[in-house]
């Protein structure tokens, strides 16, 4: 009580009588006599603007994390956010007293001291901790040894490749570094190795799961110099299971429904229509909707992608399949029609003593049709022939060539002319299963084990 009125009254006279009285020695917001008389012996000449050390080569310093969480892993943004205790742990030789005791001091004393100027590279946003007072722990050991910790959330950028996406493997870094001490300031190292780091192990993450981990000690190199830096590297494989409910069974699904035109009849035109429609319309949905949690900016042809892609093709394939079907249909029942009109005609100029005469019955062969009445005008009209015969030679070279231009237009449309359409769908039933099997068979193998 003594000495919290021995201050005021000190604060009150410095007031009042409009100078600047202060106590006899003056550390920031503190002054000796509110500190403990250990702390009070060791700040006595302590300068905190120097580091440990100086002008006698570089402060050792070691370095321990926990990884609290990892809040969110952001592939649009490609960054994580994380919560780490970061511990930092140097030898500062005016800071040695007697005893084999510790002395943990509050976390404000650290504008008493000298600390390093660690600092996270490839961190976007980063905040202290600050309830219910910062988070800062500051022990120091009788041996000068000074313990420093922190907890850090940070948001750490991480080059992603999403070329298998949602198959992927992301190698993500926790890079630590001085700011102002180069390498005869400072030295980073690892207090454990890969021991290190805790809380990677029994970190449980929404959709990754943390394969491996390692830590590694190197350098920074800038225009200014060489600075100490210590890396965390860290592989996140990401959990197919809820990909494969999400995307890739219904868009299989859908593959499948555009199969159940080929067992609907042909002439049900709304029904194999309708399903055709519906399922290429889902099917675009479903694509856009992968799409909008997936970055844009860049240019990667994502696993995802191709087989929405492939399912897409199948489903366009089976629509496509019901027009080719549909038109050879209507084609063929044109020719049967057609066929059924001569022989209609046929039995009704049996009557009248006329017989149609047929010379092809190919869809693709010219048809002539003639009667026997007209034999006497073809017999009077033979005797011009005759008479016309050194005309037509001029022009038999004429005919040679249109007549091979023509028969080379029949064996051509001969090639796409089918005999029954309904075998189309026969074929379907069957190719395109096993097409988008095989397909499938490739496109796990490869960005699965390739």
């Amino acid at each position: 009580m003594s000495v919290q009125l021995h201050a005021l009254l000190i604060l009150c006279l410095s007031f009042t009588l409009g100078g600047c009285t202060y106590p006899s020695h003056h550390w920031g917001e503190w002054n000796d006599s509110q500190l403990l008389p250990t702390i009070q012996k060791l700040m006595k000449g302590y300068n905190r603007y120097l580091r440990p050390n100086f002008n006698e080569g570089p402060v050792e310093i070691g370095m321990s994390l926990d990884i609290a969480s990892i809040d969110a892993i952001s592939e649009i943004n490609m960054d994580y956010t994380a919560t780490i205790f970061l511990r930092q742990r140097w030898r500062d030789s005016r800071l040695v007293f007697p005893g084999n005791e510790s002395v943990s001091v509050d976390g404000r004393l650290v504008s008493l001291l000298w600390i390093p100027d660690t600092f996270i590279p490839d961190s976007k946003r980063s905040f202290l901790h600050d309830v219910t007072v910062e988070n800062r722990l500051i022990r120091i050991f009788s041996n000068g040894t000074v313990l420093y910790a922190l907890r850090i959330t940070a948001t750490i950028a991480c080059n992603m490749d999403l070329t298998k996406y949602p198959m992927d493997r992301q190698v993500c870094t926790l890079q630590l570094e001085s700011w102002g001490y180069n390498l005869q300031d400072v030295v980073f190292y690892w207090t454990r190795g890969n021991d290190s780091v805790k809380g990677l192990d029994t970190l449980r993450l929404a959709q990754y799961s943390v394969e491996t981990y390692y830590t590694s000690v190197s350098e920074a190199v800038y225009e200014t110099g060489q600075y100490p830096k210590l890396v965390l590297h860290f592989a996140l494989r990401r959990n197919v299971l809820f990909f494969i409910l999400e995307t890739y069974v219904p868009s299989i699904l859908l593959v499948v429904l555009s199969w159940v035109s080929f067992w609907i009849s042909q002439s049900s035109v709304p029904a194999r229509t309708c399903i055709g429609v519906t399922t290429v319309l889902t099917m675009t949905t479903l694509m856009m909707g992968a799409r909008t949690s997936l970055p844009n900016a860049n240019c990667f042809i994502k696993a995802i992608d191709v087989y929405l892609g492939i399912c897409f093709t199948f489903i366009f394939g089976a629509l496509l399949e019901y027009a080719c079907a549909h038109f050879y249909t209507m084609q063929h029942q044109t020719i049967e029609d057609f066929h059924r009109d001569l022989l209609r005609e046929f039995n009704e100029s049996n009557g009248n003593g006329s017989l149609p005469i047929v010379t092809s019955t190919q869809p693709n062969q010219s048809v002539e049709i003639g009667s026997a009445a007209d034999e006497p005008k073809e017999q009077a009209a033979h005797s011009d022939t005759r008479n016309n015969a050194a005309s037509k030679e001029e022009t038999a070279g004429q005919g040679c060539s249109l007549s091979s231009v023509r028969n080379a237009s029949r064996r051509v449309a001969s090639v796409f002319t089918v005999e029954n359409p309904h075998n189309i769908d026969c074929h379907a039933r069957t190719v395109f299963p096993a097409a988008f099997l095989f397909v499938n068979i490739l496109y796990w193998l490869y960005y699965l084990f390739l």
